[in-house]
């Protein structure tokens, strides 16, 4: 007796199991003009290799290398929820370029990583779209990433995002704390929104208030000032660093995650602390919003956003009035919002 033989399987490809690669190569093509304006003369070969080339020969004595990694956060669902993706990518490099030139690093190039269940060519076109746009705006070439498709990883219409970059600095310029003194001022330069950080918070209160996307902010919708990428202060402040007035910046601090209470103290040496004023910290409209909305308290507030101050200078005293004067050449709203004071142990900080 004869047994039949089983039915032979149904031949699977790669596009069956989830992943696309014909949409994937398509993306890579829409993206390389894109990616080609934020480049940068030190870049060598085109977009595809396995590895990318930057040439740092000649530009530097003594170079440093100043690298940074960073996402970002929970605004990325946000963004997902209102279908708002041209301008995340923006914040992911601003994340990433800021925090090297805390160090006085000039960003170089840029990586990204792109994750998702299911490649939608144009959302993903648009996020990279807006790294490149970040990268072109901050003066450093995006000369890589991955673009990863991954089937049951990710619900439909969700990706995730990260970024890298590296700086370099010459090794007399590099800004790591040792000159602050006491009596240096604090000068906050203006933020552009809450940038990408304390939005767990954000959302939570944007929907116990029943989303009010449309709600009038001194002429901004809601939406709007949520969604306002993160502002890119490399350029103008290394041309600050490198003019008449750049000996005067002992240091400098991105405001981020911790907000102000736990972010400028990290570039404060032990020996010394910071008395911000509180008057000096006025919330822009967005913020003010949420606190009440959210009847988030005050020293709550400092501790979890930028409120309005998205990076600090440590500057001598004396220059003050200088710095100033070049800030506002450079289109830099800010404000002086306290000094470094000389303190006992480990730093603290005050805000009174």
């Amino acid at each position: 007796m004869n047994t039949p033989k089983p039915p032979a399987p149904t031949p699977l490809t790669y596009r069956d199991a989830g992943v696309d690669i014909d949409a994937g190569n398509a993306v890579v093509e829409r993206i390389k003009p894109l990616v080609r304006r934020s480049y940068r003369p030190e870049v060598m070969g085109g977009l595809g290799g396995f590895g990318a080339l930057f040439d740092l020969s000649g530009k530097y004595r003594e170079p440093v290398l100043v690298s940074g990694t960073d996402g970002v956060g929970t605004k990325l669902k946000l963004a997902q929820q209102l279908g708002r993706h041209d301008t995340i990518g923006i914040d992911l490099v601003g994340m990433c370029v800021n925090d090297v030139l805390v160090q006085g690093a000039e960003p170089l190039f840029f990586l990204d990583y792109f994750a998702t269940g299911k490649l939608d060519v144009d959302t993903t076109v648009a996020v990279v779209g807006g790294i490149a746009r970040g990268c072109e705006l901050a003066g450093c070439a995006l000369i890589g990433g991955e673009t990863a498709e991954m089937p049951d990883m990710y619900p439909p219409g969700e990706y995730d995002l990260a970024g890298f970059t590296v700086g370099a600095v010459e090794k007399s310029d590099l800004l790591d704390g040792r000159k602050v003194r006491a009596g240096d001022v604090l000068l906050g330069i203006a933020s552009s929104g809450p940038h990408s950080n304390g939005y767990s918070l954000i959302r939570r209160i944007y929907d116990r208030a029943g989303r009010p996307a449309e709600l009038d902010l001194g002429g901004v919708r809601l939406v709007d000032a949520l969604m306002a990428p993160t502002a890119l202060y490399v350029k103008p402040v290394l041309e600050l660093l490198r003019g008449d007035q750049g000996a005067a910046i002992h240091a400098m601090a991105h405001i981020t995650g911790g907000g102000l209470t736990e972010n400028i103290i990290r570039v404060i040496p032990d020996g010394l602390g910071l008395d911000i004023e509180a008057s000096a910290i006025v919330l822009p409209p967005v913020f003010d919003w949420l606190q009440r909305e959210g009847a988030v308290p005050r020293e709550e507030m400092w501790r979890t956003f930028n409120c309005g101050i998205g990076f600090v200078l440590v500057i001598a005293a004396e220059a003050v009035a200088a710095v100033a004067t070049e800030l506002q050449r450079l289109g830099l709203a800010h404000r002086a919002i306290g000094e470094v004071v000389a303190t006992t142990g480990a730093a603290r900080v005050r805000i009174a």
